[in-house]
């Protein structure tokens, strides 16, 4: 089994208007979402990793291709690893616009995330896929370690759901752009947080408890 899973956020993307981008195409990491990505690998750079796999979405894969440079590897995707599919039905409006254009959803987003009725994936569903995903490639590999990329949500369900920790967490200590969250093997969790660290961030958004997306 891996002995160590670095869990990353991809870094800031370049979004002026301030939309819920989700799964659309041209929404690539800004000039600082790059710069993060770099310290994010150097701060892997150290790590011996086997593998990095990635989310498919391209402000994702761009991050994992940066990290995994430094490796001399290039990343494998695994669609598995994507965005929740919540923001779906926001995908293009901006942020401020979502009360108005969907009254309550915003909120009930913010509330109670573990109980929203109008997405077409819960978050245990969300949480599920991830962890799956993780689980397969970790115990998939004999020795090293591994970096995951993929994005806020995801990511923080599937760190709540390795730790143990329950899901209404979701809005508490988000990870920030391109941060790292490094997981260790543990017989009773099975997962146990170790270490978590992140670049300078910028401007976050939207404003939510912490972020999202």
């Amino acid at each position: 089994m891996t002995h160590l899973i670095h869990l990353v956020r991809h870094g800031e993307v370049e979004n002026p208007d301030k939309v819920v981008y989700a799964s659309l195409p041209g929404f690539g990491l800004s000039s600082r979402g790059q710069e993060q990505a770099y310290l994010a690998s150097c701060q892997l750079a150290s790590r011996p990793l086997t593998r990095v796999i990635t989310s498919p979405l391209e402000r994702a894969s761009a991050t994992a291709d940066t990290i995994a440079e430094k490796h001399g590897q290039k990343p494998i995707v695994d669609e598995r690893l994507t965005e929740w599919s919540l923001a779906e039905r926001w995908a293009g409006i901006a942020w401020e616009e979502l009360t108005n254009r969907f009254p309550g959803e915003l909120e009930a987003y913010l509330a109670m995330p573990d109980q929203i009725l109008f997405a077409a994936e819960t978050l245990a569903t969300l949480s599920a896929r991830m962890s799956t995903a993780i689980s397969e490639q970790a115990f998939g590999q004999s020795n090293g370690e591994i970096a995951i990329v993929s994005h806020q949500d995801p990511i923080q369900a599937a760190r709540l759901s390795l730790s143990g920790k329950p899901l209404d967490q979701l809005h508490i200590e988000k990870p920030g752009h391109a941060s790292i969250i490094t997981l260790s093997p543990d017989a009773a969790i099975p997962w146990r947080e170790i270490e978590y660290w992140e670049p300078p961030q910028g401007s976050q958004f939207p404003p939510t408890a912490t972020t999202s997306s």
